[in-house]
């Protein structure tokens, strides 16, 4: 019998390598996977200009679903790669059976990520912008405990995190349908410890009456618990 086919969205400054663990095991148990790398992150970098955002990163993901002509997908998004992927659920939600947000960052249409987060830290990722990012992007955290990735793995993460294009976090979530269009969706919510750049997620996520459980990692739960994560996708 054959796999399900899953589309792995990563978040902020990361890119599809952060999947590697997660996709290897989904492979070795006979599912397809696809780790699309977002526009101006990971090795597609140097694509990053000042029109970067959000519909761009939305656009990456639909993409991926018409080029590979994928139908019956299990869409998962990241943290802020949860916005790209209810963008295009929006849009193909014929190509996608579920989708899954693992400790997403979510907001309501016509809100962007910036409305999401706290004014101090808006003003903070805004003020970093200007003054290393050229104006255009959010430097990354000066390391990977930032995400909850400590020991051996923390080298790693950081050696591979990229600036994220400023547009992104500014540009609002626009959508035809309400949230999730009528797709099944289920929130991960990480717990131990909590990612507080999220915490108003869970407002949004209880309005659209999506099924939230929370799990006992960290916020770069695909990396730190790999065998955990798939579990989950796979419930």
């Amino acid at each position: 019998m054959p796999g399900d086919r899953f589309v792995l969205v990563h978040g902020a400054h990361h890119g599809g390598w952060c999947w590697r663990r997660v996709a290897g095991l989904l492979r070795e148990r006979g599912h397809d996977v696809f780790t699309p790398t977002l526009t101006g992150l990971g090795e597609r970098s140097h694509l990053l200009t000042p029109d970067v955002g959000l519909s761009t990163m939305t656009a990456d993901v639909v993409a991926v679903l018409e080029a590979e002509e994928l139908d019956d997908v299990v869409l998962v998004g990241h943290s802020f790669g949860a916005l790209p992927v209810l963008g295009a659920a929006d849009r193909e939600a014929g190509r996608i059976r579920r989708i899954v947000l693992l400790d997403g960052l979510v907001v309501d249409a016509g809100k962007c990520a910036f409305d999401a987060l706290p004014d101090e830290l808006v003003a903070r990722r805004t003020s970093d912008a200007r003054r290393r990012g050229d104006g255009i992007a959010i430097p990354p955290p000066p390391d990977a405990s930032a995400f909850a990735v400590t020991g051996p793995d923390a080298a790693w993460v950081g050696r591979r995190l990229t600036p994220q294009p400023l547009r992104s976090y500014q540009e609002p979530l626009d959508l035809e349908h309400p949230l999730g269009n009528g797709l099944p969706v289920t929130y991960l919510h990480c717990v131990a410890p909590r990612y507080e750049a999220i915490a108003s997620s869970l407002g949004v996520v209880a309005r659209a009456g999506f099924g939230c459980r929370e799990i006992e990692t960290g916020h770069d739960a695909m990396i730190t618990v790999p065998e955990l994560v798939v579990e989950e996708l796979l419930r």
